[in-house]
């Protein structure tokens, strides 16, 4: 039973209760009101820092059937309390709880009666986190968030806005039983051949039972298994010739239904769901001749990770649905991704999350909830800790998704390499190192190992780049590029053995910046849009490195089209460079997949949920067969790579073509490609041909693919101004637009204010060449459809 009807909140000093919505947080419920801006509008989120500097009540009445107050046992279950929270049931205190990503369950059988109020009063975080300030005779780094346990990002980061909520985040429940209940089934895969996988059910119960329980386990709705037992310990069951789990990529995502039924006699006393994929996957981290390995080992594979860094999809998690859960993981499996790292300083995300990469097959690396920053490390925060992790693991320890628990995000780096032990004393760097090593070290391995077979990995990166080690051992993250404005080719000399951070900004979509600005035109000037942007250099770093590789617009709406480009262009250049130099390298997630508002940011999928050019680059970028060219010493390398377990045969064309289309040098040959592998297939010494190569494409061809390389920077490249011929047919399912030119257009940007999805953009479109495209929309027609090239920019020697 939810308890999530006729709830009222108001301000503690307040005596006025408005309506509110649970699950949610002051910030929504202040707004579907009329009490607050909407603060993703203009610079309105500037004006609402008084909501988290003030206490917040939530109050509801709610009735208890007769036949639930008759059992023997009640219970109120909290899943998530953002954060100090104080709960009253009939003006009882129940729960004081301070961990928004805690579970409390409690025994409220005494207190409950037909008509009940229940009462919560939720303080706001600087009360508390002043308290535990003042106890240090030290600051530790990055400000008083650290003594919450909450969202990090809440309290604002380099590509969100300072949101710090709070509130009835998750469901609240009433459950009832008399003498057993299930808490929860843990399904331990024990032992895996090809014809028998073993597992072991670990169930936690709640029973006033002393006879035995006979408990049926149903494997995909067939009866697997029956033991009778006095307690819940040593049940296990085996399926034949199992089918495996796979990431979606190189195989089936297969998942089992697994249900256990437990049994008195004919009366069943609780039942319990588990969808369970079978599988195998470890983390290889050895040391070797180079210096220590880090990759992924599935099913007995090595497997090349392929993917992004998520974030929470928005600042106001209720504002969350199903159904944007499916799109966004719907647009990782179209980007051919297989690998999501949940970042540490959001959330643990909610059970549909894992439920959709488990259905869908994308591997999860999870973060613990810690990020940039050094924790205290005194017993009543290790304890708190302790109950947060140890919730989190067993809750999502089924899924076949999770490969990976991480303990914190940048914290070992940050310490030693972002000068935070300058002026301190040795005793007092001794002490807050120690503390790290509580949680970091001991606290939160521990708990993996018991609890669950998963890797665990201290923190993400091993080695900060300041280290020279971190090209060499563990997983990095690069921000030589960006922060440090090194230049895009920077990323093909300096491949990590694992890269789990690397990125560059581009501006959202024009719907988005039409969205923050409330206005029609495009913007990037306004009061409003510039809040949107939090990195303190974000916009000049944008421009220096356009001035480098890109033609530099006047116009904002073309400048917005320029930064999009830029982007994919300078990230390819590392999702290539990572892809060829595998197996040293062995995987690249990239920052970051999403956006928490509308902003200018890192993001291949901007807060309306919009492909960036960045989402379409990594998409081909991270196909299983992938053809990446490379010059070095003016000799051009034709690579392919091959994510298939299994070799691919077949022809590999090579072409040299002017902008015109005409064939200037071509070679064409046979090859084979061993499975999981990366191998120069043909090798070109440019001095040997005249070529202009201002002016010239190579086109590579190998069975389905296709690459298309330039020897030049886009800046630089001779395109001609030549028209696009354009022709748009109604389909099933939108538009379907065909397209050519005469003339080679580079960077084919196909944009419309109609809601919808291009099946492909930001593309290069060759001479005399055409193509279709798709644009899957509700809209009846399409006659604003306007296009946007490359060719419009550069300054070609002559036009068409």
């Amino acid at each position: 039973m939810t308890l999530h009807d006729h709830w009222e909140f108001k301000n503690h000093t307040d005596s006025i209760w408005s309506k509110a919505i649970v699950p949610g947080n002051v910030h929504s419920d202040l707004l579907r009101n009329n009490l607050i801006k909407d603060p993703f509008i203009g610079s309105n989120a500037l004006e609402l820092q008084w909501i988290s500097n003030t206490d917040w009540e939530y109050r509801t009445e709610f009735q208890i059937p007769k036949k639930m107050l008759r059992k023997k046992h009640i219970e109120l279950n909290f899943e998530g309390l953002d954060t100090y929270a104080t709960v009253y049931l009939n003006d009882s205190i129940i729960l004081k709880s301070s961990n928004a990503f805690r579970t409390f369950t409690v025994d409220v059988t005494k207190l409950l009666k037909k008509d009940n109020y229940l009462h919560i009063i939720f303080e706001k975080t600087s009360t508390y986190e002043a308290i535990e300030k003042a106890k240090l005779p030290y600051e530790l780094p990055e400000g008083n968030r650290i003594f919450t346990r909450k969202a990090q990002f809440q309290y604002g980061w380099d590509w969100g806005p300072v949101l710090n909520t709070s509130g009835i985040w998750k469901p609240i429940t009433l459950s009832a039983y008399n003498d057993y209940k299930i808490r929860d089934a843990y399904i331990e895969q024990t032992e895996l051949t090809e014809d028998l996988a073993t597992f072991s059910v670990d169930l936690e119960v709640s029973s006033d039972i002393k006879t035995p329980i006979s408990y049926e386990i149903y494997v995909n709705d067939t009866l697997n298994a029956i033991v009778s037992k006095s307690d819940s310990s040593e049940i296990t069951f085996q399926i034949e010739h199992p089918k495996l789990w796979w990431p979606h990529n190189l195989g089936t995502p297969y998942l089992y239904d697994i249900k256990i039924i437990a049994k008195q006699k004919n009366d069943i006393l609780d039942t319990i769901l588990v969808k369970k994929g079978i599988r195998t996957i470890a983390l290889i981290s050895e040391k070797d001749s180079i210096g220590q390995s880090f990759y992924f080992k599935v099913n007995g594979v090595d497997v090349f990770m392929k993917g992004a860094n998520y974030i929470p999809q928005h600042s106001l998690q209720d504002q969350v649905t199903t159904a944007d859960y499916e799109k966004i993981i719907n647009n990782v499996v179209d980007a051919n991704m297989n690998m999501l790292r949940v970042w540490g300083g959001g959330i643990y995300e909610n059970d549909i999350f894992y439920d959709l990469c488990d259905e869908k097959g994308i591997l999860v690396w999870q973060d613990f909830m810690f990020a940039c920053a050094m924790y205290p490390g005194d017993p009543e925060f290790l304890e708190n800790v302790k109950n947060e992790a140890i919730d989190n693991v067993k809750r999502l320890r089924n899924h076949a998704s999770i490969a990976l628990w991480c303990c914190n995000n940048e914290n070992n780096e940050a310490w030693h390499n972002w000068g935070w032990q300058a002026g301190r004393s040795t005793q007092e760097k001794t002490e807050i190192w120690n503390n790290y090593l509580k949680v970091f070290d001991t606290l939160l391995p521990n708990i993996v190992k018991n609890y669950t077979k998963t890797d665990y990995w201290e923190s993400s990166p091993k080695h900060g780049r300041l280290n020279p080690l971190y090209k060499t051992e563990g997983d990095a993250h690069d921000w030589w590029l960006w922060h440090s404005a090194y230049p895009f080719e920077y990323l093909e000399e300096n491949v990590p053995r694992f890269m789990s951070e690397f990125g560059f900004q581009g501006f959202p979509s024009y719907e988005a910046i039409r969205f923050v600005n409330q206005s029609e035109d495009i913007s990037i000037s306004s009061t409003g849009f510039l809040s949107h942007q939090k990195h303190n250099q974000g916009f000049e770093l944008i421009k220096e490195y356009m001035q480098r590789d890109f033609p530099v617009p006047d116009q904002p709406e073309d400048y917005v089209y320029m930064s999009q480009l830029l982007q994919a262009y300078g990230m390819n250049k590392g999702f290539e460079a990572h892809r060829r130099a595998r197996p040293y390298n062995m995987g690249t997630l990239y920052w970051q997949l999403n956006d928490v508002w509308p902003s200018v940011s890192w993001a291949s999928l901007d807060y309306l949920g919009n492909w960036k050019a960045l989402h379409y680059t990594a998409r081909k970028a991270f196909e299983n067969v992938l053809i990446s060219s490379y010059v070095k010493n003016d000799t051009l390398q034709t690579f392919i790579i091959n994510d298939e377990l299994k070799p691919q045969n077949g022809k590999l064309n090579i072409q040299i073509l002017d902008f015109n289309g005409n064939e200037l040098w071509s070679v064409s040959k046979e090859i084979k490609v061993t499975k999981n592998s990366s191998e120069i297939k043909h090798v070109l010494n440019l001095n040997s041909l005249q070529l202009d190569r201002n002016s010239v494409v190579i086109v590579s061809t190998f069975n389905e693919e296709t690459s298309y390389f330039y020897l030049a920077r886009p800046k630089d490249l001779h395109l001609r101004k030549a028209s696009v011929q354009k022709t748009i047919m109604k389909s099933e399912k939108g538009f379907t637009i065909e397209l050519s030119s005469a003339s080679l257009q580079k960077g084919v940007f196909l944009f419309t204010k109609e809601k919808g999805h291009f099946s492909d953009n930001f593309f290069d479109l060759l001479p005399n060449q055409k193509v279709k495209i798709d644009f899957e929309t509700n809209a009846s027609s399409l006659k604003d459809l306007k296009i946007k090239t490359l060719n419009e920019f550069t300054q070609p020697e002559e036009d068409l």
